[in-house]
């Protein structure tokens, strides 16, 4: 018999078995109550010894998924899943009224049960059943016990079976809400406001890339999906939120890798009245606060974090010298050499960028900061005082992966409004990322945006960071696909 059709077999049996429950008016109750979650009573009463155990009489009622099953006759064991974990159960014959009825039961059916808690002989926390209920009958069969859901594109596809059969991928995705939930504490505590902006755009802006478009009928125009909420976020500071923060989906309609997907999740917040040295500073501690927090404690983040140059990093990691940087045929010769591609008549800068980001970035193991981007890629952020063609800007790289991007914030609405031309014209002359002109914005500017500085933090990227995953896919629930 093939797979399909003996998968197809063993549903139409659990269809058999779920039609005579609704004839006994048995399928799918509403009425069970649960006490206790796996976990919690073997947190509980692990410590105690099978006699002092007997002793407590501990009465408990649990409910979770069938996820294995010895029959043995007269007595049986099984054990459960629960969202904490699993715990074995023990079922006699001779102590429950239905235990023919448990014996139908199936890999995958989500059971009640009350009963007693107790140690077996060979120290297994157990609970001597008194009473079970069948709560959900499951129609289709769980994937093979042993190899689990290994395909990685069914695992994608079919997460909730992925999550039901891989503890692992469980435990990743409670780490990545450890995460977001210990940063949004960690900036409360530090006197922050969470604020939600639009997700859908007028004028894209924020970040340098390519938008989803959608159509507002009432409205009859075109709407944007946000790449980033920058630009509303610091209207909020014109407006007297000195301390602002928003945890969301950001959209970009740009290509698929273990890196990048085009939905994902950012934290960016804004402070007044300091700079990007500070910004540094504070993400650094807030790093190291979150991780003293989290159930997995990744060591990369004990060392204190590094900084350096974009040339710096560049010159470190290539055979260019200092020199060669502000050489515009030095620059190209090496580009041809590595095969990086370059755009046509690309300035020193935008090559230099691409250099950094070939050759350097990826070896960027230990957390660092890189510093003085050159202003012509950072249409938002200040330049430095000691030199205009660098912004005051960095981006923060753990691994390889860029986790985390700020800049002191350009709050001159002229000088912005002239950023925001040179932006448009490139768009013009066709490159897709750049920026649109937002009158809009430039007001806000125009009634006075305080010093600030802000920080975009990529959640997804951070949580592969910290639980080890090897793609970004793996960390989102349900990541973008292509059509079957």
């Amino acid at each position: 018999m093939t797979q399909d059709k003996e998968e197809n077999h063993l549903i139409e049996e659990r269809r058999k078995k779920l039609a005579e429950l609704r004839l006994a008016k048995k399928a799918y109750p509403n009425d069970f109550k649960r006490r206790h979650l796996s976990q919690e009573l073997i947190d509980e009463l692990d410590q105690f010894s099978k006699e002092d155990l007997a002793k407590k009489n501990k009465k408990t009622t649990v409910a979770g998924r069938i996820m294995l099953r010895r029959l043995m006759g007269k007595a049986s064991f099984t054990t459960i899943q629960d969202f904490s974990g699993r715990i074995q159960l023990y079922l006699r014959a001779d102590e429950l009224s239905n235990y023919d009825e448990f014996k139908n039961y199936d890999l995958g059916d989500i059971v009640g049960v009350e009963g007693i808690v107790f140690k077996t002989n060979t120290g297994e926390l157990s609970i001597h059943v008194k009473k079970i209920k069948l709560l959900t009958k499951s129609l289709r069969p769980l994937p093979e016990k042993h190899s689990g859901l290994t395909d990685t594109e069914l695992r994608y596809r079919k997460r909730y079976l992925d999550l039901l059969t891989n503890p692992e991928s469980l435990e990743i995705f409670k780490t990545r809400t450890e995460i977001i939930n210990n940063m949004r504490s960690f900036l409360i505590e530090e006197k922050f406001i969470e604020v939600e902006t639009p997700m859908m755009h007028p004028i894209p802006g924020g970040a340098t890339a390519r938008p989803f478009v959608t159509h507002h009928n009432s409205l009859n125009m075109d709407l944007f999906l946000r790449v980033a909420p920058e630009l509303y976020l610091k209207r909020l500071v014109v407006g007297g939120f000195e301390k602002v923060f928003e945890i969301n989906r950001n959209f970009r309609n740009e290509g698929l890798s273990t890196r990048h997907n085009p939905e994902f999740t950012m934290l960016e917040f804004y402070t007044a009245f300091v700079d990007s040295n500070f910004q540094m500073d504070f993400i650094e501690k807030m790093f190291k606060k979150i991780v003293k927090n989290l159930t997995i404690k990744p060591k990369i983040f004990k060392k204190p974090f590094l900084q350096l140059t974009m040339d710096n990093a560049v010159i470190m990691h290539t055979s260019l010298k200092k020199k060669d940087l502000a050489d515009s045929k030095s620059l190209k010769e090496f580009c041809k050499k590595e095969k990086i591609k370059i755009p046509q008549k690309a300035s020193n800068s935008i090559i230099k960028n691409e250099i950094f980001e070939a050759c350097a970035e990826g070896k960027l193991i230990e957390p660092t900061f890189i510093t003085d981007y050159p202003i012509e890629i950072s249409p938002l952020a200040r330049a430095s005082s000691s030199d205009p063609n660098i912004a005051e800007r960095f981006e923060l790289f753990i691994d390889g992966k860029e986790i985390a991007n700020g800049f002191s914030e350009l709050n001159d609405p002229e000088e912005q409004a002239e950023r925001f031309k040179d932006q448009a014209a490139k768009k013009d002359s066709g490159d897709k990322e750049a920026m649109h002109f937002d009158r809009d914005y430039i007001e806000a500017l125009e009634h006075g945006l305080p010093p600030c500085a802000g920080v975009g933090i990529g959640i997804d990227r951070l949580t592969m960071l910290i639980t080890g995953a090897e793609s970004i896919r793996d960390v989102l629930l349900f990541p973008q696909l292509k059509n079957k």
